[in-house]
C-alpha cells in the first residue's frame, strides 16, 4: 500500500477582541499582577464576546488557515473540532462550523482530549489521508474556556483563554510533514482536572449549580507535576519514532499552560528559548487551542521555513499527553 507523505498546508487563527489582564482580575479576586506573572507567566488572554461560541472562533480560524492553503471549503473530505467547550452536547462543533463554511463534501466530527485534543487530531486525520481515504482535512482547536471558569476562584481564572487555531493537512512531498505520533492517556488521573456535571453521571440540576460543579476543577500541585514528567517523556518518545534526536530540533511548540512548565521541557530537551514558540502570555492557558494558535501565529510571522525540523507537545485533562516531530 501507498502511504502517503501528509503534512500542513496551510494555517490560520482567531482570537476575541476583548481582552482580559491581570490588573484587571486585581479587581475580580485576590490577585495581583506579580503573583500571577511569576508562577504562570501570563499577563492576559482574550475572552469571547457575548455571542461568540465555540464555532465562530472556529469559523474565522478556518477561514483563514484555506486561505493559507490556497484551497476552498468544497476541497474539504473532512472536519476535526478538537474541543472540550462545544456549542452544546450535540450536533458536534464540527457539523455547525461544515454547515458555516459551506463544506458540503466534509464528514465532521469533535475530538475531546482536553489540552492535548489537537495533537490527537493530527494523528487522526494524518492516518485518513496517509491511506488514501481522504484528500484535505481541517483540523481545528478551538475553546471558550471562560464559559465554564469560575472567576471566584483564584487558582484556576487567571490560567484560562479563549481563541482558536486551524490547519489545513494534505499530501505533501516526500521528506516533508509528520515523522511521529506519541498519544497516551491516564485515566487514573481523571479526579485533578475535570468538568462533573452536565453528562449522564451528574446531569445539571439547581445542586450541580449552586456546588458549581459546570465550572473546572483543577489540583493545581498535582497536574503541575503530571505535565513537567510527561512533557519531556513524551517528547523524547515522538523524537525515537521519527529517527531524530534533540539536536535536529529547530522549534518546539508546546502547549501553553504554565511558562514553568515549558521552560522545564526546554531545559529536559536542552534547547534555548529563542527555539521555542511562546504566545503564553498574551493568550494564557486556550486548551485545545493553544498550539495551533502558536504555530499559525509562527507561520504568520516567519518563523518557520521549509525543512524545520517542529516538535510539538502538549497535556491536558484525561489525563491526556501527545507529542509529534513534522518537517515544515
Amino acid at each position: 500500500m501507498n502511504i502517503r507523505p501528509v503534512g500542513i498546508l496551510g494555517t490560520g487563527k482567531y482570537v476575541p477582541e476583548r481582552v482580559l489582564t491581570n490588573k484587571d482580575l486585581e479587581q475580580m479576586v485576590d490577585t495581583n499582577d506579580e503573583w500571577i506573572t511569576s508562577r504562570t507567566g501570563i499577563k492576559e488572554r482574550r475572552i469571547a464576546a457575548e455571542h461568540e461560541a465555540t464555532s465562530d472562533l472556529a469559523y474565522h480560524a478556518s477561514m483563514e488557515a484555506l486561505r493559507n492553503a490556497g484551497i476552498s471549503a468544497d476541497d474539504l473530505d473532512l472536519i476535526i473540532v478538537a474541543t472540550i467547550t462545544p456549542d452544546m452536547a450535540f450536533p458536534s462543533t464540527a457539523c455547525i462550523l461544515q454547515e458555516k463554511l459551506g463544506a458540503k463534501k466534509a464528514a465532521a466530527f469533535d475530538l475531546a482530549a482536553a489540552c492535548s485534543g489537537f495533537i490527537y487530531s493530527l494523528a487522526n486525520a494524518s492516518n485518513f489521508i496517509a491511506m488514501g481515504t481522504y484528500k484535505h482535512v481541517l483540523v481545528v482547536g478551538a475553546e471558550c474556556l471562560s464559559r465554564i471558569t469560575d472567576y471566584t476562584d483564584r487558582n484556576t481564572c487567571v490560567l484560562f483563554g479563549d481563541g482558536a487555531g486551524a490547519v489545513v493537512l494534505g499530501e505533501v512531498p516526500e521528506g516533508r510533514g509528520f515523522k511521529s505520533f506519541e498519544l497516551g492517556s491516564d485515566g487514573s488521573g481523571g479526579e485533578l482536572l475535570k468538568l462533573a456535571a452536565g453528562g449522564s453521571r451528574n446531569p445539571a440540576s439547581a445542586e450541580t449549580i449552586e456546588n458549581k460543579q459546570h465550572y473546572i476543577h483543577m489540583e493545581g500541585r498535582e497536574v503541575f507535576k503530571f505535565a513537567v514528567r510527561i512533557m519531556g517523556s513524551a517528547a523524547d518518545e515522538a523524537l525515537r519514532k521519527a529517527g531524530c534526536t534533540k539536536e535536529d530540533i529547530d522549534f518546539l511548540v508546546p502547549h501553553q499552560a504554565n511558562i514553568r512548565i515549558i521552560q522545564a521541557a526546554l531545559q529536559r530537551l536542552e534547547l534555548d528559548e529563542d527555539k521555542c514558540i511562546i504566545n503564553l502570555p498574551f493568550y494564557g492557558n486556550a486548551s485545545a487551542a493553544s498550539i495551533p494558535l502558536a504555530l499559525a501565529e509562527a507561520n504568520e510571522n516567519g518563523r518557520l521555513r521549509e525543512g524545520d525540523t517542529v516538535l510539538l507537545v502538549g497535556f491536558g485533562g484525561g489525563l491526556t499527553w501527545g507529542a509529534s516531530v513534522l518537517v515544515w
